[in-house]
Order: C-alpha cells, then sequence, then structure tokens
C-alpha cells in the first residue's frame, strides 16, 4: 500500500556532511595560501614607501639646515668638550624634522652621557629616546638598547651618513672620505663638484648590527668580503652594537662606507656561529693620530635592495646588484666619475 505523498515522511539536511565539511576547509585553506604573500606584499610595499618618506624628511632637513647655518651638517663635531661622546650629525638636523622638544634637551658642549644631558631627562638622556624618522618601519632591530639592569640606555637607527670609501677621517691632517659628511667638515653646495644629484646622502642600515671597533685595519681596502676577518686584530666586539646610537658621531653607529655594495655579507665566524659584521679602526675623535678606516655596510630589510637618499633630496631604491664602482662613484663628492645609470 502506497501512503499519498502528504502523509509520506520528509527528509530534511541540517548541517553539512563530514566530506563537504573537509572540501570547505581544503578550500578556504587554499585561498589563504594564495592571498597570504599578496597581503605581506602588500604590507612590505606599504613599509618601503614609508621608509622613502622618511628618507625624504631628511632630505628636506638636510637643506632646511643648510639654509640656516650656510653649511650641510659634519658627521660629528671631534676634539671639542664632548669628543669622547661626539654627536651625530643626524642629532643636529632635529629642530628640522619637528623634534625641537628633543633637541631642546640637548647640551651639544658636553657628552650625551655627561650630567648635564642626563639630568635633563633621566636617566640616561635624549640617547635613549627612539626618533621615529630614524626608523625603517621594516627593521626588526626597532628597540631600545638597555643596560645591564635593563634600562633603555640608547635608541638605534635606520639611516646612515655617507663617509667615504674606506678611510673616514685623519685626525693628523684633517682629510676625509671624501663623501658627503665628515668630522668637522662645512660643506656647501659648492663642494659637490660631481653635483648633488650624484652624491649620496644617507642610506639605510641594520640597527644592532655585530660589529668590531678600535681595531687595526690595513690602510688599503680589501678587495672581497670573506678578506676582511682575515686582515684586522684587536678591536672591541660586539654581536649586536653596531647602528644601536643614533646620538652617537662614530661612523660605526651613524655613517656607512662604499667599500661594499649594498647588502654584502661580511662573515665572521665566533664560537661556531657566522655573522654579518661591520668594522671600524680607531672611532672618530678618539685619539689624535689614528686614521679611521671603516667597512660599514648598507643594509636593509626590503629584497634586493636599499633605499638612499641623494644630496638633492631625492630618494632612489638601489639594487644590490649594481656595479661596485658606481656605488662607489656616488659616495664621492668630488671624484670627477661618470656615473652609469642605477
Amino acid at each position: 500500500m502506497h501512503l499519498p505523498k502528504s502523509l509520506a515522511p520528509k527528509t530534511s539536511r541540517l548541517a553539512f556532511t563530514l566530506v563537504e565539511l573537509l572540501v570547505v576547509i581544503a578550500i578556504i585553506g587554499v585561498l589563504v595560501a594564495l592571498l597570504l604573500p599578496a597581503v605581506q606584499a602588500a604590507r612590505e610595499a606599504a613599509r618601503r614607501m614609508s621608509c622613502q618618506n622618511n628618507l625624504k624628511q631628511l632630505g628636506l632637513a638636510l637643506h632646511n639646515y643648510q639654509s640656516t647655518v650656510g653649511v650641510f651638517p659634519p658627521s660629528s663635531i671631534v676634539f671639542g668638550g664632548s669628543t669622547n661622546q661626539p654627536w651625530s650629525g643626524q642629532s643636529l638636523l632635529l629642530p628640522f624634522i619637528e623634534q625641537s622638544s628633543v633637541q631642546s634637551l640637548i647640551n651639544y658642549s658636553v657628552g650625551y652621557h655627561h650630567p648635564d644631558n642626563t639630568g635633563n631627562f633621566p636617566p640616561h638622556g635624549v640617547a635613549a629616546l627612539r626618533v621615529s624618522t630614524l626608523m625603517c618601519p621594516s627593521d626588526v632591530g626597532d628597540r631600545p638598547r638597555v643596560n645591564g639592569q635593563g634600562i633603555p640606555y640608547h635608541y638605534p637607527l635606520s639611516y646612515t651618513l655617507s663617509v667615504g670609501l674606506y678611510q673616514i677621517f685623519n685626525p693628523i691632517n684633517g682629510r676625509d672620505g671624501g663623501a658627503a659628511f665628515a668630522p668637522n667638515s662645512r660643506l656647501t653646495p659648492a663642494s659637490f663638484v660631481d653635483g648633488l644629484s650624484n652624491t649620496m646622502a644617507m642610506a639605510e642600515v641594520k640597527a644592532f648590527t655585530p660589529r668590531f671597533h678600535d681595531a687595526s685595519l690595513p690602510p688599503v681596502p680589501p678587495e672581497t668580503p670573506d678578506q676582511v676577518s682575515a686582515q684586522y686584530t684587536g678591536g672591541a666586539w660586539s654581536p649586536t652594537n653596531g647602528h644601536s646610537e643614533w646620538v652617537c658621531g662614530r661612523s660605526i653607529h651613524t655613517g656607512f662606507t662604499t667599500t661594499f655594495v649594498p647588502n654584502t655579507v661580511v662573515p665572521h665566524i665566533v664560537d661556531g656561529r657566522q655573522y654579518d659584521i661591520n668594522v671600524s679602526s680607531s672611532r672618530e675623535g678618539r685619539n689624535a693620530t689614528d686614521i679611521t678606516y671603516g667597512i660599514i655596510t648598507s643594509r636593509s630589510y626590503h629584497s634586493g635592495v636599499v633605499n638612499v637618499l641623494l644630496m638633492d633630496g631625492s630618494v632612489r631604491s638601489v639594487s644590490e646588484t649594481i656595479q661596485r664602482s658606481t656605488w662607489r662613484a656616488l659616495g664621492t663628492r668630488n671624484g670627477n666619475e661618470v656615473i652609469a645609470d642605477f
């Protein structure tokens, strides 16, 4: 006997089957896998644009400083009252990057850890303050450097001054590295025979780069990065302290040299671990006789490039595959080189 359709039991589906649920989960997983790289790429593109904007602000600051003072800032001032702790060129730009309130806490006639300065902003003065314009948003080292008690002692930076190919400063005759910035310099636009558009002002570095300073270096730069570790002796080693002091006028913190092209790995092995290092000989102003040499490489967290500020205020992303001759030519202010396209 057949029941009328109106009396037949009805079946209904109130949920997904297990197979259907697994299929949906798999589809969502594939979509996430496809979208995640695009999201990450978009975020990095935004960070890279923000980094370039920081450099543009610093370029404006350099020219506003020059318009006000008559010269571009030196990389540091040594053999004055603050020789043991010379202030950086970046610190001189503070009022031109909307940081007048920070500069008001500084007495430039003494060092950054002198009581006159630490007393204005206890316990360690402005050295421990973060200056946002000096930090690349992609830099993973955007954090304070702390002392043994865990108290912020210094703050790092991502943008440093061009100070030479290898030699940075000779205190005996005052000869600098021939770059855009130097200790005690008083350079004007006319000093840039190569042209402001052909001379680097600043470039990216990585905060907390492993470093040696006060090492003994030969007078001739190494040809390859593998030669560096074997060519210096002595010096103070730190696996983290390079480019960790934005206030400091020593190039191991606030400068870069053009010995090697951007993002070159300069290897050094300590206790079986390889580090990518910077090296400088006697720090600027440490004494009145020792020449400062430096292998202080421009590096960034942007894949394949570093952002660079030219002296005319323009910003470029420079590939790590740039010819060494071109990179070095961009690092001189009056080298009379022919600059290839970069």
